[in-house]
């Protein structure tokens, strides 16, 4: 039976709401397939306005894979801004994707990829909009499975009662897998209903199915233990690892917004993966081992993007991008191609240690010099030490004076407070690195119009690092301790001017920290969230501590654990956390013993270099690190078209 689109009752509402051009779909390489040819359908969300969501490189990636193959159809839906979900609920409209304008409500997956907690209220607005009851335990057999990926996904606790599956790790291959699952389940009649179909997807070992697990509780609110409720079901699910990066050289076509995003620019993901061992640095320790390009794919596939997508800027993205074993020979084999072209280049992460006046030149080529940022992450050399961030101030001075005298005139850092051990000391010495900065600035270019950027998040403790064991910093003490720098900063005659400072106060990292580590008890505190009105938490505008702060009173009142107890408090190293059935293939005693080496400053090297340190993933996993170099060079585009 033929789905029919939205978009005829949709379209005359949207005068009434503002940006009606993010719910209109069509961008360039968007695809709408016929309905009634595909035997299993995709609706992907990225939890978060269209503006952020547009540019996320996994959804694309995702969209483009399954959409390859005839047989599955993929459509995007983003979150609707208040003022949509009002007019959507007045109108009885549900949740719509906006590539065929399609109910969610009438595919087989929805899959949701969350980069941040923040987003999980969110999640509850679609399925409400949609019409897919909140929890799964209430859905039928007419109902989409709810599935979710990304980041986030590697403690899916909070949101288990929501979720009828979570995936950890890369999705390129695992997505293929579980549309067979589905396409063989449904050509057999649909045995079983739903609950078979999650039991086929969950025996495989790389599906987490929360309701096929049980949690038990001490009195004192620990977790006793987590264990399958029935047979065939794994003690362990474990993540997902792409092993050759070259045979998947996705989005080939990437999307291009109608309306102004976030990022407006063709990234290609030169390596996937970080062995830095940055000690806060989820992304770096869930995504083991490092995984390069080629320097001819990386070639290959900036090529086609351009040409597809008529982007003019190129971003070489990954977790350190200048730490590719070839990023030199990218960098001028691509500066060299593009050359008297429209095309610009940027590396939107790179270390300081990393970078070079080679590199700067070729990235600034084309005459165009995106910002540079840096991200020393903690303001002492002690500190450094303790998160495991190998940059001394010699390295960091030195490189902006490279970027400065390269014609640079703006850099930004990139800091973090309340990490584990930090005092106001440690925050105060930012003060002094930013003056060091511009200092060097001025003496290298003999100008005073240098300026330098702080920026300064919130740590937040993650599952699956050393970390995840520490105290959360509350909110008073981090907003006390920007206050004392932000002091420092403005006091400053000299300085003062030439240094911004951007900060976040404390309050959101605690609700992150409350979602990050929380377990299943905090599903009732997003409810409680969302049913008081809590929408798009990742927006200031939108946030109420307050609100989060209430819900977690009335929600745990009758449990021996609060807000402090899922965030502030230390945790010792038997007990058990709410993630430790989820296996990221790290093992569970190096990170202990590294957190003990953070408390004791102690640094470790990068294994890429090195011998390994047995942090588990290579041997667990089956797989290996994957580096160059290929000893390969860019050759030059036969005609290059300089529209």
């Amino acid at each position: 039976m033929s789905v029919e689109s939205l978009f005829p009752r949709l379209e005359p509402l949207l005068p009434q709401v503002q940006k009606p051009i993010q719910y209109v779909g069509g961008e360039l390489n968007s695809t709408v397939k016929d309905w009634d040819a595909a035997q299993v359908r995709w609706a992907l969300m990225y939890p978060d306005a269209y503006e952020v969501g547009l540019p996320n490189q996994g959804i694309q990636i995702l969209y483009e894979i399954l959409n390859e193959r005839d047989w599955i159809l993929a459509e995007r839906t983003y979150s609707v801004w208040p003022d949509m979900e009002r007019v959507m609920r007045e109108h009885g409209i549900g949740q719509f994707t906006v590539d065929g304008h399609r109910p969610v409500q009438a595919f087989d997956v929805l899959g949701v990829s969350f980069a941040t907690e923040l987003g999980y209220t969110n999640l509850l607005t679609a399925l409400d909009l949609a019409g897919i009851p909140l929890e799964s335990r209430d859905r039928t057999d007419a109902h989409p499975i709810v599935l979710a990926g990304g980041h986030s996904a590697f403690n899916p606790e909070p949101i288990a009662d929501f979720l009828d599956a979570a995936v950890l790790g890369d999705g390129e291959e695992i997505v293929l897998a579980i549309s067979e699952v589905i396409r063989e389940w449904k050509a057999e009649g649909g045995p079983g209903g739903r609950t078979e179909l999650l039991r086929r997807l969950a025996a495989s070992g790389g599906v987490y199915v929360p309701a096929f697990y049980d949690v038990d509780y001490l009195p004192d609110g620990r977790i006793k233990r987590v264990v399958p409720n029935r047979s065939g079901i794994p003690m362990r699910v474990v993540k997902h690892t792409l092993t050759d990066l070259d045979e998947w050289p996705y989005p080939k076509k990437p999307l291009v917004p109608l309306a102004e995003t976030v990022h407006e620019r063709y990234s290609v993901e030169i390596f996937r993966g970080c062995t830095r061992g940055c000690r806060f640095c989820q992304a770096g320790m869930i995504t083991r081992p490092v995984r390069e390009r080629s320097i001819t794919t990386i070639g290959d596939m900036v090529q086609q993007g351009i040409e597809a997508s008529g982007f003019e800027e190129v971003g070489l993205l990954s977790l350190s991008s200048a730490d590719h074993s070839e990023i030199g020979d990218v960098a001028k084999g691509l500066a060299d191609r593009y050359e008297g072209s429209n095309v610009s280049l940027s590396l939107p992460s790179t270390r300081v240690d990393a970078f070079n006046v080679t590199l700067a030149n070729e990235l600034s080529r084309s005459g165009r010099r995106s910002g540079l940022t840096f991200a020393p992450e903690g303001g002492s050399e002690r500190l450094r030490k303790v998160i495991n961030k190998m940059v001394s101030e010699e390295d960091l001075i030195r490189t902006v004076s490279t970027a400065y005298a390269g014609g640079w005139r703006q850099v930004k850092l990139y800091f973090m407070c309340g990490l584990p051990t930090e005092t106001d000391e440690d925050v105060l010495e930012i003060a002094d690195l930013a003056r060091k900065v511009i200092a060097a600035g001025r003496e290298a270019t003999g100008r005073r119009d240098i300026r330098c950027t702080v920026s300064i998040g919130g740590f937040v403790p993650k599952p699956h690092t050393p970390f995840q064991w520490a105290g959360q910093a509350s909110w008073e003490v981090v907003d006390a301790r920007l206050a004392k720098l932000r002091k420092a900063i403005r006091s400053d005659r000299n300085y003062g001017k030439a240094i911004g400072l951007r900060y976040h106060d404390g309050q959101p990292s605690v609700i992150e920290g409350l979602l990050s580590r929380g377990d299943r008890r905090v599903g009732r505190v997003i409810r409680a969230v969302w049913d008081g009105g809590g929408r798009f938490d990742g927006w200031s505008e939108h946030f109420s501590y307050d609100r989060w702060v209430k819900a977690c009173e009335e929600a745990l009142a009758d449990e021996p654990v609060d807000l402090d107890w899922y965030t502030t408090r230390e945790r010792e190293a038997a007990e058990v956390l709410p993630w430790d059935h989820l296996d990221a293939g790290l093992d569970r005693e190096w990170l202990w013993e590294d957190w003990q080496d953070a408390l004791d400053e102690v640094e470790v090297d990068d294994c890429r270099w090195t011998p390994c340190f047995d942090c588990g993933v290579c041997p667990q996993m089956g797989t290996e690190i994957q580096i160059g170099p290929t000893g390969k060079k860019l050759l030059p585009i036969a005609a290059v078209s300089h529209s």
